[in-house]
């Protein structure tokens, strides 16, 4: 349902809070209602004690011998059952309150037993007591004189067996645990999935935001609650600033180079057709601007791709193309070149022709330096990286010279046509877009040189 718990995760803060306050108000009301009941059994057991107390003094009468009798018989069929639970029990007490015989009269549920108050204990109200084979029992009295006897006082005394309030007690907390159990249980639920719906619209936020960098669309679509909307226009205006920002850059950009370009190939074809050490100085230089310009419009172009929202540019037909062009370039040599083991639906998240600036370079070093053959293959290195591997079966490069070859400028032989800028290039915008490159020994016998780039998600492995 949920990932794993993250510090400072919103989700868990809500979670954790929710839970804590149902986690008390379920102690709580369970603590509550449970006193609640126990009270309210306990009034009941004192109101049946002073119910039947109020019939055993209607009942009791003196005997002319002196003894109390109680006729007629109380109407609970307890007291007349051994040792059920119901008790009842008549003291004789002198003036001064003391007992001058326990048991006068008693209930036939007492049998051949006797009950006992503390001494002195004399007050009318609800004792505890110890009652037949030594359970705690509940008892009123009630202190009564005779005014046709002179008997001294008689202590009326009711009790019932404390027992009584463990089952109906011990049944209401089995239903209030199930009853709690399954509240609490319903709210935790409620409480997952209230905060999983209210954070939904965050979560489709932070996709959209993803999302970006795979699309050419520069905002966010879709509804958002009233809360989250104003985010959501604040993003799309950003995106919006950003999109044209990077435009006009690549715009200006392309003007500049247009308009420097121009002149500089008007100096160099007037170079060429001079002769004598100013004309050649005047060649270098041309050469030396252009391949400069070359080299940071290239370098501009990659760092306004990775501001940008993002673009996509699937790599089998961008690379087929490449080829062709080689293949015209190269005609004369004769080389081979051939597509080797190609995922499919294999897309670079970045712009096209940045893809082409890093392919083309590495196929055209290739291609200068292969014998016969020049093999190019692509598959997915991880759900979001493609490596390009390009072979060739030219004389390779030794190891400890294999990272110089990407630095700007260097030219591993100079009888060989290039600038020494077009591996440097393909560092830099591979670095731009948080890919690299690196170069190896080549089953064909010559260089191998590697490229990992960023990939959409869903390309398909070779």
């Amino acid at each position: 349902m949920t990932p794993p718990r993250a510090p400072g995760s919103l989700r868990w803060r809500l979670l954790a809070g929710t839970l804590a306050w149902i986690a008390a108000t379920i102690v709580l009301a369970g603590w509550g209602l449970g006193s609640l009941f126990r009270q309210h059994i306990n009034e009941q057991l004192r109101a049946e004690l002073a119910l039947h107390i109020n019939q055993l003094t209607a009942a009791v009468s003196v005997a002319p011998d002196g003894r109390p009798t109680v006729a007629p018989p109380l109407s609970d069929p307890r007291l007349e059952q051994p040792l059920s639970g119901l008790y009842w029990q008549i003291d004789r007490l002198d003036d001064a309150g003391r007992v001058v015989a326990a048991g006068v009269a008693r209930s036939r549920s007492l049998w051949d037993q006797v009950l006992a108050l503390p001494a002195g204990d004399r007050a009318d109200g609800l004792h505890d007591i110890a009652g037949p084979e030594n359970h705690r029992l509940s008892a009123v009295t009630r202190l009564l004189k005779p005014e046709d006897a002179d008997t001294g006082t008689l202590r009326l005394i009711v009790a019932a067996d404390r027992a009584v309030l463990a089952e109906p007690i011990e049944r209401f907390d089995h239903m209030l645990l199930l009853s709690l159990g399954a509240l609490a249980a319903g709210l935790v639920v409620a409480a997952v999935v209230q905060v999983a719906v209210g954070l939904r619209p965050l979560g489709r936020l932070r996709r959209q935001l993803a999302a970006q960098q795979g699309r050419n669309s520069v905002r966010i679509e879709g509804r958002f609650p009233s809360e989250i909307q104003p985010l959501v226009d604040d993003f799309n205006r950003v995106l919006a600033v950003n999109a044209d920002i990077v435009q006009r850059a690549r715009t200006q950009a392309g003007n500049l180079a247009h308009a420097v370009k121009t002149p500089l190939t008007i100096l160099g074809n007037a170079a060429a057709r001079e002769e004598g050490a100013f004309a050649r100085l005047v060649r270098e230089q041309v050469a030396t601007a252009q391949r400069q310009i070359d080299y940071h419009l290239a370098r501009a172009r990659a760092a306004a791709a990775s501001g940008t929202a993002g673009g996509r540019a699937p790599l089998r037909a961008p690379v087929q193309a490449l080829l062709r062009v080689m293949q015209r370039l190269y005609a004369a040599r004769g080389l081979e070149l051939e597509m080797g083991e190609f995922g499919d639906g294999l897309e670079f998240r970045g712009e096209e022709q940045d893809l082409q600036e890093m392919v083309g370079n590495l196929l055209d070093n290739a291609c200068k330096w292969a014998v016969r053959r020049v093999r190019i293959s692509a598959q997915a290195a991880a759900s979001d990286r493609l490596r390009i591997v390009i072979d060739d079966d030219g004389p390779g490069i030794a190891e400890d010279e294999r990272e110089r070859i990407f630095e700007r400028g260097v030219r591993m032989d100079e009888q060989r046509p290039g600038s020494g800028l077009g591996l440097d290039i393909v560092r830099d915008l591979a670095g731009t877009y948080g890919g690299q490159v690196s170069a190896g020994q080549s089953p064909l016998g010559g260089l191998r040189v590697t490229l990992t780039l960023p990939a959409l998600p869903g390309g398909g492995a070779a």
